[in-house]
């Protein structure tokens, strides 16, 4: 699918994008569905610090289920510890490299702290797997001219 993904126009590739967004919510367990569950209600509701509670949860009992990872960068993030939510995104892409919505959230990270050069870097890995990723183009526009514009 992933491949399908990259090759789709941008009217099929949000529908692909969003299947494989649904693969990667099953968990296959209850007890983490539970915990997932909870967290994203806590998430939808701002309570982020309970949905951090909740996700350490899910990511003890099921450390290889990189959705609860990926929302707990999420979590991380809303509550400015990027630190944090880059690691947890560093964990979710050691257990999915073609995770596109965990490299796309590194970007838009490395992009707000300064980083230039490794938001680039991280949106060209985006635009590899999912080229029709929302803010992916207008991001790549305009860091190329700051990035490779000093190379020249």
């Amino acid at each position: 699918m992933m491949l399908q993904l990259r090759d789709a126009d941008a009217g099929l590739a949000e529908a692909l994008a969003d299947r494989i967004r649904r693969e990667w919510e099953k968990s296959g367990s209850a007890s983490a569905d539970f915990l997932l569950g909870r967290a994203e209600k806590a998430m939808e509701a701002g309570e982020y610090i309970q949905a951090i509670d909740h996700l350490t949860a899910l990511t003890d009992h099921a450390p290889d289920f990189a959705a609860g990872w990926a929302l707990r960068a999420r979590a991380f993030f809303e509550i400015d510890s990027y630190g944090r939510a880059i690691g947890d995104l560093e964990h979710v892409l050691a257990l999915n490299p073609q995770h596109f919505d965990a490299l796309m959230g590194l970007a838009l990270m490395l992009d707000e702290m300064d980083r230039p050069d490794d938001a680039y870097e991280a949106y060209i890995q985006v635009k590899a797997i999912h080229p029709h990723q929302a803010g992916l183009t207008e991001a790549l526009e305009r860091l190329e001219k700051l990035v490779l514009g000093r190379e020249t």
